[in-house]
C-alpha cells in the first residue's frame, strides 16, 4: 500500500478517536447536574480581593462558585465557627483562610482532609502542614510602619521596650487578627518567659493599644504615634496613599528573630459536597498565576512560589529572614495564652 495513503489512514483514525474522545467529555459534561458543577467556599480573606479571583475560576473553569464571605466584624473566626457548628453535616467545600493558625484548628478538630495539590510543590515546606491538610499561599508580613522623618527608626520589635520610645509606640490589641497569632508565635520561638518579659515591659513602657491594624497604621500616619507593628497591607496601602510613612521589614539583622509571616490558607473540608470542584478550586487558588495576582491588588501580597515578582515595595520571600515557627505549635499556644493576653489588656 502507498505509504502516503497509510499516513492519511493514521492522521484519520488518529481524528476519529480525538473527536470520539471530546463527544465523551462533552456527554459527560452535559449530564452533570448543575450542583455537581458547584463549589461552595468560605472565605475570610477580604473580599474585594478574593472575590475576583474566584470570578476567574468560574469563568475558566465553568464551575460556579458559591462564596460565603465574612463580615469585617466577625473577620477571621466567622467562617471558622461556622465549619465547627457544621462538622457533622458540612455544607462548604472548601475554606480560604486569610492565616494558617485557623486553618490548623479546622485539622486539629477533625473538620479538614488531606489533599496535596499539585501546585503546591514549589511553596516552602514551612508554609504548609506536613500531613497535607492545609497549604500556605500569598502572604502578608509582619512589618514596623514607621513615621518618616524621625532619626534612627526601630529595626527590631524589641524596640517596643526600648525606654526611648516610652508612649510613643502603638500596637493593636492582641486580642483579635494577626495580633494575636504573632504573640503566639513569640511565645513558640521564644518560650514562654521571655514572651511574658517582652509583652510586660511593652506595658512599662507605656504601649498604646488600637482597635485593629489598620487604626494602628493610622495613628503613626497623623503623627500620633512614632511606630507600630502592622501587616504589610496596611503599611503599603498608606505609602501608596502618599502618607509619610516607611515600611521595616523586622529583625532582619545577624541575630534577630525574623520577620513573622502569615500566608493565607486553603483546606478542603472533610466530607465536602463537591469534593471534584473542590480540589479544582484548590488547585487554582494554589496556582502561580493566583499569587501574580494578589501581589499586584492592593493587597499587596508575597508569592510563596519562588520566581512569581514580590510587590515593589515587599522583599521576596527568599530574601526574608523568616521567624520560623511551626503553625500548629502557634495554634495550641494562641488557644493556651487567652486568658494570660485578656489579663494583659485589662479584661
Amino acid at each position: 500500500m502507498d505509504e502516503g495513503v497509510i499516513v492519511r489512514r493514521s492522521i484519520i483514525v488518529f481524528l476519529v478517536i480525538v473527536l470520539g474522545l471530546v463527544v465523551i467529555l462533552l456527554s459527560r459534561r452535559a449530564s452533570e447536574t448543575p450542583e455537581q458543577r458547584t463549589v461552595v467556599v468560605y472565605v475570610s480573606e477580604d473580599q474585594v480581593f478574593s472575590e475576583p479571583i474566584l470570578r476567574d475560576f468560574e469563568r475558566e473553569s465553568g464551575i460556579k462558585v458559591k462564596a460565603v464571605y465574612d463580615t469585617e466584624e466577625a473577620k477571621s473566626t466567622g467562617s471558622m465557627n461556622r465549619l465547627i457548628a457544621e462538622k457533622d453535616n458540612p455544607q462548604a467545600d472548601v475554606y480560604w483562610a486569610n492565616e494558617p493558625i485557623r486553618a490548623e484548628v479546622l485539622k486539629q478538630k477533625g473538620i479538614a482532609e488531606a489533599y496535596r495539590s499539585g501546585n503546591a510543590q514549589g511553596i516552602p515546606p514551612v508554609f504548609k502542614d506536613p500531613e497535607g491538610y492545609w497549604t500556605g499561599f500569598s502572604a502578608r508580613a509582619r512589618v514596623l510602619i514607621v513615621r518618616r522623618g524621625i532619626a534612627d527608626p526601630p529595626t527590631s520589635i524589641l524596640a517596643f521596650n526600648d525606654p526611648r520610645w516610652k508612649g510613643k509606640a502603638v500596637i493593636s490589641n492582641p486580642l483579635f487578627g494577626t495580633t494575636t497569632s504573632h504573640v503566639a508565635a513569640l511565645f513558640v520561638a521564644w518560650g514562654d518567659e521571655r514572651a511574658r518579659r517582652f509583652m510586660e515591659d511593652m506595658k512599662e513602657n507605656e504601649v498604646g493599644i488600637s482597635t485593629s491594624n489598620g487604626e494602628s497604621a493610622d495613628f503613626v500616619a497623623s503623627g500620633r504615634y512614632a511606630f507600630s507593628l502592622v501587616d504589610s497591607d496596611d503599611a503599603v496601602n498608606r505609602m501608596r496613599q502618599g502618607e509619610a510613612v516607611d515600611m521595616i521589614h523586622p529583625d532582619q539583622q545577624e541575630g534577630g528573630s525574623g520577620c513573622f509571616i502569615v500566608p493565607n490558607a486553603v483546606v478542603l473540608i472533610h466530607g465536602a459536597p463537591h469534593p471534584e470542584t473542590a480540589r479544582q478550586l484548590i488547585d487554582h487558588l494554589l496556582s502561580e498565576e493566583t499569587e501574580r495576582k494578589l501581589a499586584l491588588a492592593d493587597c499587596a501580597q508575597i508569592p510563596l512560589h519562588p520566581g512569581v515578582p514580590a510587590p515593589p515595595e515587599l522583599k521576596a520571600i527568599a530574601d526574608l529572614k523568616v521567624l520560623r515557627v511551626d503553625y500548629a505549635e502557634v495554634a495550641r499556644k494562641m488557644v493556651e495564652i487567652q486568658a494570660y493576653l485578656k489579663e494583659w489588656v485589662g479584661l
